[in-house]
């Protein structure tokens, strides 16, 4: 299968996941109401518990919420369980997370202290108290409290820097840099270790061991990432180094092409010395929480990322690229409204403003709000006629609602504004115009721009898995296209979709035992997609299991496909596949 619009861009917006309540298996029944589930009580997620609800009920409620990441609507359970039973340490501990995975840190401190009395082994509520201890600057009862802090287990990476910036809190630099130290027993925390020295040496006024600290970063990275490039910046600019400063703000933007960050920095050229980016003790933990954020912000561990975001914004509420992380965490949790709303926080003459508008952009998208994302993309574009990030993120929305030809010129736009010099790192820029003209019926043109999309990027699997596979479904080039989508599958043997494209392209080379091979591991890979259901049906057509064909094209309609296809799925299933010839070669 071409993946065309599912995963072709790396601006393409998340689909939103609802959470639609309690699941009926549950069978959480409301008292008083035999025949109603808490299913239908749990429509508004954040609504307070009904009173009729079991305070068994609303813990299991919660529990769903929980697993859903409905954060607001678990506290919202759990805390109608709590009234029921205000003593149950299990209840304590669920609830103050929930609230402050939700950002009630106030909630949460109260909730933690009682959850510690009950269990002193606690290590998020510590981590919560410390947070609340440090934000008061109570710095002994926060360092107090850091020290406590395990060094296995769930915050085994926050303990070494929270024993750090709780340290310089009582100015002992020494002891600080002993507790990162600990962050050497871990792979690849190097660059972690070496930037947080490098602020507090910065932070402490030792300027020599700042900059020698932040240059191990970047030896240790190997590519000038966003929060050092802008670390270094600053301190070189506020050291009147300002040659230097715009020199680090360039080689950004150079290994970076096109990203929104690169952008606007290019327009920063602040008249004096900037404000240090760490300017307390507090500051400088709300960075270590922000950075172990960012190194965990992945699906599996996507809530304790949330955690030290919160965390972090409590000691700076206006640590923008925080709030960045917050929203795009957010949006990953199907929480386009939320998202929307920590965006909003950010001022309009930040430096951040630009990437904000982005990513309200894709949250509107996200809430089917069409006409008013592609407004703001419009703008935005409008405004910066040099930039082309708007362009790209305008024309993939284009290309998601079908809109092929105007897509095409967005794109188009986008790739005259970028310099001739980043377009190898824009491959999909290419990629993603010769789609909308594939789907545009201008062939000559899609071709075109796939061929020079590997040119730029060769043996991209994405680009060798469209274009071969056009090639085959078109009769054209068959045994080039089908080394293609085998090269594409040997690069990504796990992408169910690319490896439907091989078996797809042995089906229309008339290899139907090759293509019920490969199509029935694309089934295991990705089992509920309605295109790869009805492409093993046909196979299994030809195969002469007839059987089971029809059961692959029912889970094909089963599974919602585009309007288009519906009608030729009903027919197949009434009269089957038509007699026809195999391809020929080429």
């Amino acid at each position: 299968m071409m993946v065309g619009d599912r995963q072709t861009s790396e601006h393409m917006t998340k689909l939103v996941r609802k959470w639609a309540g309690i699941a009926a298996a549950a069978g959480l029944v409301l008292v008083g109401a035999p025949h109603t589930t808490a299913t239908a009580v749990a429509a508004n997620t954040e609504a307070a518990v009904p009173p009729a609800v079991s305070p068994y009920g609303a813990y299991l409620a919660g529990r769903h919420a929980q697993e859903e990441s409905a954060f607001g609507a678990a506290a919202s359970w759990y805390e109608g369980a709590l009234r029921a039973d205000p003593q149950s340490p299990e209840l304590i501990s669920r609830t103050f997370l929930m609230e402050a995975n939700d950002g009630h840190f106030d909630r949460a401190v109260t909730l933690a202290k009682k959850a510690l009395k009950l269990d002193n082994s606690d290590a998020v509520a510590d981590l919560v108290l410390l947070i609340d201890r440090a934000r008061a600057g109570d710095s002994a009862d926060a360092l107090a409290r850091a020290e406590a802090l395990p060094d296995d287990g769930l915050h085994r990476y926050v303990s070494p820097v929270a024993r750090a910036w709780t340290r310089m809190a009582i100015g002992n630099l020494h002891g600080a840099e002993a507790a990162l130290k600990d962050l050497e027993k871990f792979d690849g925390f190097a660059p972690l270790e070496y930037f947080q020295l490098g602020l507090m040496y910065d932070f402490a006024g030792n300027s020599v061991k700042a900059e020698e600290f932040y240059k191990k970063t970047l030896t240790a990275t190997g590519q000038l990432n966003w929060r050092l490039a802008d670390a270094m910046a600053n301190f070189y600019l506020r050291h009147g180094r300002r040659d230097e400063g715009f020199a680090i703000y360039s080689r950004f933007v150079k290994e970076n092409p096109g990203s929104e960050l690169a952008e606007a920095v290019q327009s920063y050229k602040p008249a004096g010395p900037p404000a240090p980016l760490i300017r307390s003790a507090a500051d400088g933990l709300a960075e270590a929480l922000f950075d172990l954020a960012s190194v965990v912000n992945r699906p599996e561990t996507i809530d304790l990322a949330l955690l030290y975001t919160r965390c972090a914004l409590q000691l700076e509420p206006n640590l923008t690229v925080a709030q960045l992380l917050l929203a795009d965490i957010l949006t990953d949790q199907g929480k386009p409204e939320q998202s929307l709303a920590v965006l909003a926080q950010i001022p309009s003459n930040s430096r951040y403003s630009w990437s904000a508008r982005l990513r309200a952009a894709a949250n509107l998208e996200a809430l089917d709000r069409i006409d008013e994302a592609t407004a703001e993309l419009q703008a935005m574009a409008a405004k910066e006629p040099h930039w082309a990030s708007a362009e790209i993120q305008l024309g993939d929305l284009l290309r998601e609602q079908k809109r092929y030809s105007e897509a095409a010129e967005v794109y188009s736009e986008a790739i005259r504004r970028l310099k001739a010099e980043v377009m190898p790192a824009r491959w999909s820029l290419y990629y993603s115009r010769g789609i909308t003209y594939e789907r545009s019926n201008q062939w000559k043109l899609a071709e075109a721009d796939l061929e020079h999309a590997l040119e730029l990027k060769p043996d991209q699997p994405l680009v060798l898995n469209y274009l071969g596979y056009s090639w085959i479904d078109r009769g054209e080039k068959l045994h080039r296209g089908l080394k293609m989508i085998e090269k594409a599958v040997e690069l990504r043997p796990d992408d169910g979709y690319i490896v439907d494209s091989l078996g797809w392209a042995h089906y229309r080379l008339g290899d139907y035992a090759s293509a019920v091979e490969y199509l029935e591991k694309a089934l295991e890979l990705v089992p509920q997609d309605p295109t790869i259901n009805d492409h093993l049906g046909d196979a299994y057509w030809k195969s002469g299991r007839i059987t089971e064909a029809r059961y692959q094209w029912r889970r094909a309609l089963q599974f919602k496909p585009d309007k288009e296809d519906v009608k030729p799925i009903e027919a197949k299933l009434d009269r089957g596949l038509p007699v026809t010839t195999k391809a020929g070669g080429g």
